[in-house]
């Protein structure tokens, strides 16, 4: 069985009761070390999917890439600390952590409180928060860093990594492209599928965590555009055609009839 965190197993488990922070409120969320993204192995625990708390079944994301989401995020402190998270590591309410329902464990995150533009970085290794309200659950002092450990809950923008800025999809894949040296051909090509172009950010982020939950492939936004920003959401890139016509065919039974495939150069995947 999976190993829930506090936001969603039995009470029974921990000595206390009800959550709260540290009695020593005086903690400095500045002397702790943000932890640094990487590439890391999904853990052998917490990814099993799918999996149900309470009736209600949930399904883990194969990858992260290109999932951002907005919403309500609480956080958790005392009450699990020195507690197993979901995939079996210790919480810990001082570090930088976080729980959450459908990306892989573990998966690297900048959180940014859209009431104050604080920003932290986390490292999601638990599952929860199994409130339909909330998105994220934080560990006590990413939420203290974020300002709203007094509120409880603050509304958050999740950007899974690698961010912007930071190599794209198409520099992930080099083990799928054929290439004598293991490296990317120079001008080599792969297949995207566009699901649709907006002109509004937001409605593009929606999309992409709708095409995120439906298909088992990397799905992103593009930005192009100079005076008239368009946001495309595609998936990709595919090596094989075949591969991208199969998850064409999913695109368009499911609600997406005018998705269509593309072909272009890996090195403009997010153009």
């Amino acid at each position: 069985m999976l190993v829930l965190s506090g936001c969603g197993s039995s009470p029974s488990r921990y000595h206390l009761s009800q959550d709260r922070g540290p009695e020593d409120s005086t903690f400095n969320p500045s002397s702790v070390s943000e932890p640094k993204p990487r590439a890391e192995p999904k853990s052998r625990g917490g990814n099993k999917s799918p999996y149900q708390v309470w009736g209600k079944t949930y399904h883990v994301m194969d990858n992260a890439d290109g999932y951002v989401a907005e919403g309500v995020a609480s956080w958790y402190g005392k009450k699990f600390h020195g507690y197993k998270t979901s995939n079996g590591e210790t919480y810990d309410m001082y570090g930088y952590s976080a729980a959450h329902r459908s990306l892989p464990l573990p998966t690297y995150a900048r959180i940014t409180n859209l009431e104050n533009g604080a920003q932290v970085i986390v490292r999601v290794n638990d599952r929860g928060p199994f409130h339909s309200d909330r998105i994220i659950d934080l560990s006590y002092a990413a939420a203290k860093k974020l300002g709203y450990v007094n509120k409880g809950t603050a509304r958050v923008r999740i950007e899974a990594y690698p961010f912007a800025g930071t190599p794209t999809i198409a520099d992930q894949i080099d083990s799928t492209m054929p290439s004598s040296t293991g490296q990317t051909p120079v001008g080599a090509e792969g297949f995207f599928l566009q699901v649709g172009a907006f002109s509004n950010e937001v409605t593009a982020i929606r999309t992409l965590n709708r095409v995120s939950a439906l298909l088992d492939a990397p799905v992103f936004v593009s930005r192009g555009g100079a005076d008239t920003p368009v946001y495309r959401v595609r998936v990709g890139p595919f090596a094989d055609e075949r591969d991208a016509k199969r998850f064409l065919d999913i695109l368009q039974r499911a609600a997406y009839p005018d998705a269509l495939m593309i072909k272009r150069p890996l090195s403009e995947a997010n153009s």
